[in-house]
């Protein structure tokens, strides 16, 4: 049968196979691989660099087992796209999700995650983000008195800290109805709780063995306490959210967690209280993190351009006149240089630079033979980075990402960003958190400049699932 030469190749149909062991592989120790070099804290710092050296596509041993690293755009593409078919996430990532009861959206695999996605999905579609407006608006307005407190008194301010705080007050309100306000407040136990439960999770995925079904240190001690706290915290507002159900049965659900528990009640609707509380903590988790460091790599890369903070002023007095925070969402409509800046900051500083699959069956990808349970480690960075994908890669130009859809402005490829993911689990929140740091950085432009209140070098990327600055202090002064 005659071959279309305009039909591509799938990566995953080539006729050539190479197997693992005819990829490069940094030089290991006998038994023990490539342990020895890895930091879970800098693991995909060393990944990358291993790539620099080794090319896109290169594995690496712990003890007898192979793992696949690639940055090819197409082959991580066709892995993504393949699921839950060919790939899942991996393996150790559910398990330890469930017995901490936080196996939801993100970890849940198979046809278990469909009805989730879908509610989900429903819940944050960019036409209910609109109604939510207000809400967003007002907790915005309260980052920006926090931060014109510290301009005024002349103190530095840790911005991670504010951030995490403005996410956690975001998602709060929008999955619970409940305004927990920790921006104005000195009480802050849910975002320390939150604060140890994520690094927990990635260490936990990471560990060569399960030793806290076991026995427990003092840091598992401390995780427990966490997720009671947290299971605590969300019974409350369960509770509140059922008895409102209950005084006005009927009635439209008003947040995320009532549109999960008319769901729940829903007859044969196979969704559990477990299920519940499951995904409003994975919300909770993961609108909380990712946010707020984007918005912290974006602030660090800010401090440093005195040229483009006074470009963005001017950008933002165009947008919002003498108004300080962005009033209508209509307003966010005109922000589009400063989706450019979120944007920005997440192809050079992705929050997400690993995603972590595992081959379901034996299988082949971009020529490879890849086994069954074979771990494949997706590096998102490399590609963003590449002046063939980007034109003048290296620099930060929030200008390249104005206008996209309108052509391939600047040599930009909108294939090689895959921060939001791609295919079937590509992330139902992109468009609260776009419009989150799009409210954010307009703010912060409006009424502020800043600069580093230390060595900007003490700022170090820290992996613990996301990729989070280590530290983050500025000065802000605030302007007219």
């Amino acid at each position: 049968m005659a071959t279309d030469p305009k039909r591509p190749v799938p990566v995953h149909a080539t006729t050539t196979k190479r197997r693992l062991d005819d990829l490069p592989a940094p030089g290991g120790l006998p038994w023990l691989g490539n342990l020895h070099q890895l930091d879970p804290k800098r693991l995909h710092a060393q990944l990358e660099a291993w790539g620099e050296t080794l090319g896109p596509t290169f594995t690496f041993r712990i003890g007898p087992k192979r793992f696949l690293v690639t940055s090819d755009v197409e082959i991580a593409l066709a892995a993504l796209r393949d699921r839950p078919g060919r790939f899942r996430r991996l393996s150790t990532i559910e398990p330890v999700a469930a017995e901490m009861g936080v196996n939801g959206l993100f970890s849940i695999e198979g046809e278990a995650w469909r009805p989730q996605r879908n509610l989900v999905t429903r819940a944050l579609a960019p036409h209910q983000l609109e109604s939510f407006f207000p809400t967003l608006q007002r907790i915005t307005d309260r980052l920006r008195r926090r931060w014109q407190q510290s301009a005024d008194a002349g103190t530095d301010t840790d911005a991670l800290q504010d951030l995490t705080r403005f996410t956690v007050d975001t998602t709060a309100t929008l999955v619970f109805g409940q305004d927990v306000n920790t921006l104005e407040s000195d009480e802050d136990a849910i975002q320390r709780h939150i604060g140890v439960i994520f690094p927990m999770v990635s260490y936990r995925v990471n560990a060569l063995f399960p030793y806290w079904r076991y026995f427990k240190l003092p840091k598992d001690h401390q995780l427990d306490r966490s997720l009671q706290a947290v299971r605590a915290f969300a019974e409350e507002m369960i509770g509140h959210a059922r008895e409102r159900m209950r005084r006005a049965p009927g009635e439209a659900p008003r947040n995320l967690l009532e549109a999960m528990l008319a769901l729940r009640d829903e007859p044969g609707s196979g969704f559990s209280d477990d299920d519940v509380y499951a995904n409003i903590i994975t919300l909770l988790l993961a609108g909380e993190d990712t946010t707020a460091y984007s918005l912290a790599w974006a602030m660090h890369s800010l401090a440093g351009d005195l040229e483009l903070q006074a470009r963005l002023h001017r950008a933002a007095v165009d947008a919002l006149g003498d108004a300080r925070v962005p009033m209508t969402f209509a307003d966010t409509a005109k922000l589009g240089l400063f989706e450019g800046v979120a944007f920005e900051a997440m192809r050079m500083r992705p929050v997400a630079p690993l995603n972590f699959l595992e081959a379901n069956e034996t299988t082949e990808l971009g020529g490879i033979e890849i086994p069954k349970g074979t771990p494949v480690f997706l590096l998102t960075r490399p590609a963003t980075l590449d002046d063939d994908n980007y034109q003048d890669a290296k620099a930060f130009k929030p200008e390249r990402w104005v206008g996209r859809r309108e052509g391939n402005r600047e040599g930009h490829s909108a294939r090689a960003f895959m921060q939001f993911g791609a295919g079937p689990r590509f992330c139902p929140g992109r468009y609260l958190a776009t419009l989150e740091m799009k409210m954010v950085l307009a703010t912060l432009a409006r009424n502020f400049s800043i600069e580093h209140a230390e060595d900007p070098d003490l700022t170090q990327e820290v992996f613990a699932f996301t990729m989070m600055p280590s530290r983050l202090r500025l000065r802000l002064r605030a302007m007219s």
